[in-house]
């Protein structure tokens, strides 16, 4: 990771990053594209100088210099020059290596399922938000391969259930937001609710999911209402986002219609309320098998009353009927895992698995489901494929 070190107060709070900020280890601190809030705890960090990925710098630099160069041209003084043009420095060590994409969201899910434990703990707001960062640049920068191994984490482990369901909504919720062309800012607070929304509930959805027994009278009070008590635990915490809390709060209490004729934040909870239910169904829990991505899909396609739903029509058009990281069958009889979305729902790129006569393929191959021979006839789900899956061969496919 080459690493080049920011000049002290390079940057200002309030401005939007063409590049990701990191610390000294190569850490994420805020995403590229992102605006740095004014904070007593960024303007400290601007102020000893933060880091940047060399390659990342580049046009930045380039920007700053033609802009030094304007400025002489206008006869603006050195001192006003100077306050533009950058400086970055190599640091003499390098940070850590950089982890793989399966590595690398396994160890923000454990930060997370850590985080969640002890929301009262010091920095937990900042230290959500830079493992929010963290994960949204992951999934931005490989959203197909981020999505594969988060929904096929989460159909296979019943461990850790809280993190890993958390972290599936917040990338959904991402992908869904762009979709439906939200603000970055709305888009942001809907993938924040995600992530916190079962917040009051501790790790009570982890013995949930490992449960074979009905709910008792206790867990039926602890889940009931746990909206209500999530939310008024983050403005606890320091939260003031009306956007964020409404979502939170909502997210089990949104009834049918379309997103227009709602606020804005009942438009979050509503979307949050159908990407928390086709994550749930894609998700195994002791007492029941997870579901085919595709009957996952068609839950929250309809509403209460059977009418299209628009959240949950979008979520399908961002992830498409068939998610990476599902199971299909194929018309010529090869069972597989969707590898990539289409260019529409029902299109993808899928990895066949499995041949026809019923053996284990060598390798996974590619399939363009575009082709009638290859065409997607149903979606599987994965207690039907009898094959443990090799993540590392998957990710050199991409």
């Amino acid at each position: 990771m080459d690493l080049v070190r920011l000049p002290p107060n390079a940057l200002k709070p309030g401005q939007r990053l063409n590049f990701s900020l990191r610390d000294a280890e190569g850490k994420l601190l805020a995403a590229s594209g992102s605006v740095l809030p004014n904070s007593n705890a960024v303007r400290e960090l601007l102020s000893r100088g933060a880091y940047a990925l060399a390659h990342e710098t580049e046009a930045y630099r380039r920007e700053a210099t033609s802009l030094a160069a304007q400025m002489i041209h206008q006869n603006v003084s050195l001192n006003e020059i100077a306050k533009v043009k950058p400086d970055f420095s190599h640091p003499t060590a390098r940070g850590p290596a950089v982890l793989g994409e399966a590595a690398a969201w396994t160890e923000i899910q454990l930060h997370l399922h850590t985080l969640l434990k002890e929301p009262q703990s010091d920095g937990f707001l900042e230290r959500l938000e830079a493992l929010r960062l963290n994960a949204v640049e992951r999934l931005r920068r490989h959203p197909d391969q981020a999505l594969l191994l988060l929904v096929h984490d989460a159909s296979q482990e019943l461990s850790q259930y809280t993190a890993r369901h958390a972290l599936l909504c917040m990338a959904l919720c991402e992908l869904a937001g762009d979709r439906l062309d939200w603000p970055v800012d709305h888009v942001a607070a809907l993938s924040r609710a995600a992530l916190t929304m079962n917040l009051s509930l501790g790790l009570l959805q982890d013995r949930l999911a490992q449960q074979r027994e009905g709910l008792s009278v206790d867990q039926r009070r602890q889940l009931a209402g746990h909206g209500d008590r999530a939310a008024d635990l983050l403005r606890q915490l320091g939260v003031h986002d009306p956007l964020w809390l409404t979502a939170v709060r909502l997210h089990h209490d949104t009834g049918p219609g379309p997103l227009s004729s709602r606020a804005e934040p009942e438009r979050l909870a509503r979307l949050l309320q159908r990407i928390d239910l086709f994550a749930a169904r894609l998700s195994p829990r002791t007492s029941r098998r997870a579901q085919a991505g595709a009957q996952a899909s068609r839950a929250i396609f309809l509403d209460e009353t059977k009418q299209q739903d628009e959240a949950g029509a979008a979520l399908i058009k961002a992830v498409g009927l068939y998610p990476p990281g599902s199971l299909v069958r194929l018309a010529n009889g090869e069972e597989g895992i969707v590898l990539k979305r289409g260019a529409i729902a029902t299109d993808p790129l899928v990895a066949a698995l499995i041949g026809k006569s019923g053996s284990p393929l060598t390798e996974p191959v590619p399939r363009d489901t575009r082709l009638a021979s290859q065409a997607v006839v149903a979606s599987l789900a994965p207690h039907e494929l009898k094959l443990r899956l090799s993540v590392d061969k998957l990710m050199r496919l991409y």
